[in-house]
């Protein structure tokens, strides 16, 4: 992932000079996101996305943001079919704001509300829903994006709040997964970040007891039971390309392996 970006390629600031005939139609089609391998995610989604994905932080040295793992290799994301379909029951709230976002300029603290307008379904025929009406005012629809779009930024000051403290506790450490496959291919994924456990269970007693306050040790231990899933993203890789055998984690170092980043930043 080399911005925070990802699936926008064309965000521009929504003006009724620019967009007062633009319609977006959306759909089922969720070919506008196949080749990002992960996504960031929002604090308040971690019960909700950890029963299907893997959640791991991602980022700088600086700055990390939890972020779900969607594919074992570099442009494939495994839960976009060749269709264009969703295969999970829960879809990220990137995903959901999707064609729309909050942007700002460097230097500044202001915040626009922002539509790609590389997306397909964006139009100006009339299909799906206007932006503006004839007077040029703001439609109900354009009014609940607005709305998302506030909210998904409050919960992403929250989640930064949130990971700023666990690299304040030091609680966070570099981690990488080596899968073989069937066909004995090794695929490898790094980039990312996990809660040590064992840095969890060396903190001091106040320390775990504002965790448990602020309801982030619950935070803490769905990531942690999440990482789980990672066998089941290799497991969905080795379907897609008809792999079969059951593949098997791997310890150490292998060669010709397929390697992966996964990075938020």
């Amino acid at each position: 992932m080399p911005t925070q970006m990802l699936i926008y390629e064309r965000a521009t600031p929504i003006t009724v000079a620019r967009h007062k005939d633009s319609s977006v139609k959306t759909g089922t089609d969720y070919g506008f996101a196949a080749k990002i391998n992960a996504m960031p995610l929002m604090a308040t989604e971690f019960a909700s996305a950890a029963k299907e994905f893997t959640v791991v932080f991602a980022g700088t040295e600086d700055k990390v943001m939890p972020t779900v793992i969607l594919g074992a290799r570099n442009d494939e994301n495994l839960f976009v079919d060749a269709d264009g379909s969703w295969a999970a029951k829960y879809r990220p709230a990137f995903l959901r704001q999707y064609p729309f976002v909050f942007a700002g300029r460097d230097g500044s603290d202001t915040l626009t509300l922002c539509l790609d307008e590389e997306y397909g379904g964006v139009n100006t025929d009339g299909r799906g829903e206007r932006l503006f009406d004839a007077e040029g005012n703001r439609t109900a629809y354009l009014n609940t994006m607005l709305d998302f779009a506030q909210k998904y930024q409050g919960h992403f000051r929250r989640t930064e709040a949130f990971c700023a403290q666990l690299k304040a506790l030091d609680l966070l450490e570099p981690m990488q997964a080596k899968f073989q496959l069937g066909d004995g291919s090794v695929v490898q994924l790094g980039g990312f970040q996990a809660i040590s456990r064992d840095k969890l269970k060396a903190l001091d007693g106040d320390a775990l007891k504002a965790l448990a306050q602020t309801d982030e040790l619950e935070l803490i231990y769905i990531h942690l039971q999440s990482m789980q899933n990672l066998d089941k993203l290799i497991a969905r890789l080795q379907e897609r390309g008809n792999i079969s055998g059951t593949p098997q984690a791997m310890d150490g170092s292998a060669s010709e392996a397929q390697e992966t980043e996964i990075a938020y930043s």
